[in-house]
Order: structure tokens, then sequence, then C-alpha cells
């Protein structure tokens, strides 16, 4: 009889388990299907850098002098962030966009994704596309492989903007037991995914929008919430080996070495609205004083979405286009 109970309460732990499992894998599948199915990324002609850790999705359009639009390195950014201003600046420059790997419409493989992954990234882009020294500018955490690939190898990039760059602090924290386990959690098949949509879902991405993104909420639009919604979701949401490498500070790097070897022209646009972006955009430039700061009133951490005019204004004094 012992025996027998104990078979029947294994028996109900497994068949309870296996009904949890449906039904994340279930809600797994219903996340992706909505946020999915109106493909606003895949309206665009496709353009693809075939890397060796997967293909890149990018564009290029306009005429003269090379730059690159980096995107925030962020599970639901893509070079969408840069549409209200690459058509302008096409006028002027030779302009390429990229999706990150682990991104909007480039590879997601499952790999831990490191600060040095996208620092050989951007170098291999800018050799064998562009194929010729380029200006850059680089949203928040991106900033940092940026300035990274630029020290990396000196010959690639010429002037530099950085858009609210991720602070020192943040990025000298390591990875820990703790932050490892996370990591391997959300690498599981069904129990992962239904972990990373509680992290990164349509709400939880209109909250960042609201207090982190913009300074004026009534700027939002609800087109802009549900193309990072699907950016987070594309690839049947495998875009969550990225966020488990964020989560874990595997793309984390401490920086201030390279900034000191430096000698290119670098400037920070920093939304003052958000008294942090300024106080990281002084740090920065007490490592290196000849970074020219400036800031942009009214804006937080997206200001060529939220105020595409006067971002283009700073970019054309900052870059000295005619």
């Amino acid at each position: 009889m012992i025996y027998l109970s104990w078979k029947k309460r294994l028996v109900t732990v497994l068949v309870l388990g296996g009904l949890k499992i449906g039904i994340m894998y279930a809600i797994n599948r219903l996340v992706n299907h909505i946020s999915t199915k109106d493909d606003r990324l895949g309206k665009i002609e496709p353009s693809f850098y075939n890397w060796r850790f997967g293909r890149i999705f990018y564009t290029k359009q306009g005429s003269g002098k090379p730059l690159l639009l980096v995107h925030d390195l962020n599970v639901s950014s893509s070079a969408y962030e840069w549409d209200k201003v690459v058509e302008t600046l096409a006028k002027t420059y030779t302009v390429y966009t990229i999706d990150l790997l682990g991104c909007g419409r480039s590879d997601k493989p499952n790999l831990t994704y490191t600060n040095f992954l996208y620092v050989q990234l951007i170098s291999d882009f800018i050799k064998y596309v562009i194929d010729e020294k380029t200006d850059v500018i680089a949203t928040g955490e991106s900033g940092a492989f940026t300035l990274a690939a630029c020290a990396y190898d000196d010959s690639i990039i010429d002037q530099i903007a950085l858009v609210n760059p991720k602070d020192f602090i943040s990025l000298a924290k390591v990875p820990t037991k703790r932050t490892k386990l996370l990591r391997y959690l959300l690498c599981t098949p069904i129990a992962g995914t239904f972990l990373y949509n509680i992290f990164i879902n349509k709400r939880t991405i209109e909250k960042a929008f609201h207090s982190s993104y913009y300074y004026d909420c009534d700027k939002i639009s609800e087109d802009s919430i549900l193309t990072y919604f699907e950016s987070s979701q594309r690839d049947k949401t495998r875009s969550k080996f990225l966020y488990a490498s964020l989560a874990s500070r595997y793309t984390n790097a401490n920086i201030i070495h390279n900034l000191k070897n430096l000698n290119n022209s670098i400037f920070i646009i920093a939304g003052n609205s958000n008294p942090k972006n300024m106080l990281t955009a002084n740090q920065y430039q007490n490592q290196l004083p000849s970074i020219e700061v400036v800031s942009m009133d009214e804006v937080k951490h997206l200001p060529h979405m939220e105020s595409p005019k006067e971002f283009l204004e700073q970019i054309k004094i900052l870059f000295d286009l005619n």
C-alpha cells in the first residue's frame, strides 16, 4: 500500500508538472503569435551580412561619408530606433543601420553574448561591409563596445557620438553565482521562455517608454511600443539568449582604460530630463577631457525618437555638417 501510494503521488506530480509545462508552452506560443503577427519589422527589403556568428540585418541609403547608426543593446531594440532621423542623415551621409546580433531581424544564436563579441561585430561590419573609415552614433550600452572597437582598431572609426551612454559603475559589474543561475534558467526551453516573457512583454516595454525612454509621454506612439514588442519576440523568442547574457552581466566591460587611449572626436548627447544622464556624461568627460558634452532639454533616453528635429540639429553642429 505504501508503494502504491508513493507511485500515485509520483504520477500526480508528473501529471501536474506536465500540465504546468503545457500551460507555459501554450502561453509562450500565444505571446509570440500576438506580438509578431503584423510583421512590422519585415516591411523593409532585407540585406544581410553573413557574419561568422550569424546573419546581421542592415540597411544602406544616401551618399557621402559613411555613418553607422548602432541602436541600444536591448532585446526590444532594433534599427527601427533610427527611423525618424535616417532619411535626413542620408542627405549628407551614406547611412548604415544594423540590427545587432540577438536583436530585431538579425540571427539570435544560443551563445554567451559579451562586450567583446559586439566589438568584433562592429569591427568586422565596418571592415567588410562599409570598407571605409566611418562616423558612428551609438545609443546606451552600445556606446561601450563602440569605444572598445575604436580602441581595438583605430583605423575603422572617425567621429563618435554617444547618446546617453551607460555609466561606469554599471559597466564594471561582473557576473555572480546568482546572475549565472538566472542565465541558466532563462536558457531552458519552455520555463526559460516563460520567465523571459514575464520580464519582457508589452506592459514592461510600455512602462520603459513612459519612465525611461521619453520625457513627454504624449509623443509615445503605439506603433513604437508594438514594434519594440515584436523585436523582443521574433524568431521564436530567441532574443531570450541575449537577455540572459544582459541580465547576467556578460555584456559589461570596464572601458575606462579604453577611453584614455582614444584620440577620436567623441561627443556625448545627454537627455537632461533624467539627471543621471548628465552625471554619466560628466564621468566620461572626467576620464577624457576632450569629450564634448551637449544636453538636450525635455528628452530622456531616446532623443532621436522623441525629438528628432532637435537631435539632428545637434548632430549637424557636432559633426560639422554643412
